[in-house]
C-alpha cells in the first residue's frame, strides 16, 4: 500500500507518516458535548487514508473551464523570513498531498518542499486557509499529530497559527476543552510558538 502510493505519486513517504500509516489506514473521531437536552458535534480530528492522501491540484480546488490556476492565484510577495519558512508553490516546485479537509475551514497539507522526485527529509506541514495563503504548522508529521490531539480537534483550531488568529468562538472553544496547558495568547505570535514548541 505505501510503496504503490510512493511509486504511484513518484514521493518517499517520510518516516513518521509511513509509519502511522503502517499502524492505521488513516484517522477519523468526533465528539460531542451535550447541552441542555442537546447533543452538539464538536470536535473532530481527522487524517486522511492512503487512498485520499491526494495531491493538491487545479482539478481538485476549481472545476470551471478557463478559471485561473492556482499558480495564477499564488502571491509570490507573501515569501520566506526568519520566523517563517518559505511558503509552498502550487506549481512544480513543491508537491502536496491534503492531510485533512478542515471541515471546509482550510486544508492541512503534507508538503514537499523540492518538487519531483520528492524525497522524505524536505516535507513540511502546512495550512492552507480559505483565502489560498499558506501558515506554517509544523516540521513533522509526529510534531503536528500532537498538535492536532492537543486541541482536541475543535472547529478551527489551525488558525491559532495564523496572523489573523482564531474567531472569538473557536477561542472559547479552546478556553473551555483545553485546560490541560497553561493559556497562551493565541493572537500573539510568541504565543503560538509556545504552542509549537510544546513537548509531549
Amino acid at each position: 500500500m505505501i510503496s504503490s502510493w510512493e511509486q504511484k505519486n513518484n514521493c518517499v513517504m517520510p518516516e513518521d507518516v509511513k509509519n502511522f500509516y503502517l499502524m492505521t489506514n488513516g484517522f477519523h473521531m468526533t465528539w460531542s458535548v451535550k447541552l441542555d437536552e442537546h447533543i452538539i458535534p464538536l470536535g473532530s480530528m481527522a487524517i486522511n487514508s492512503i487512498s485520499k492522501l491526494t495531491q493538491l491540484n487545479q482539478s481538485s480546488m476549481y472545476s470551471l473551464p478557463n478559471a485561473p490556476t492556482l499558480a495564477d492565484l499564488e502571491d509570490d510577495a507573501q515569501e520566506a523570513s526568519e520566523d517563517q519558512p518559505e511558503k509552498p508553490h502550487f506549481d512544480s516546485r513543491s508537491v502536496i498531498f491534503e492531510l485533512d479537509s478542515c471541515n471546509g475551514n482550510g486544508k492541512v497539507c503534507l508538503v514537499y518542499k523540492s518538487g519531483k522526485p520528492a524525497l522524505a527529509q524536505d516535507t513540511e506541514i502546512w495550512f492552507l486557509d480559505r483565502a489560498l495563503y499558506w501558515h506554517f504548522l509544523t516540521d513533522t508529521f509526529t510534531a503536528y499529530y500532537r498538535l492536532l490531539i492537543t486541541h482536541l480537534g475543535l472547529p478551527q483550531w489551525q488558525y491559532a497559527f495564523t496572523s489573523y488568529g482564531i474567531s472569538p468562538q473557536a477561542k472559547e472553544h479552546l478556553g473551555l476543552y483545553d485546560d490541560s496547558v497553561p493559556p497562551v495568547e493565541l493572537d500573539n505570535p510568541k504565543g503560538r510558538e509556545m504552542i509549537r514548541s510544546r513537548r509531549f
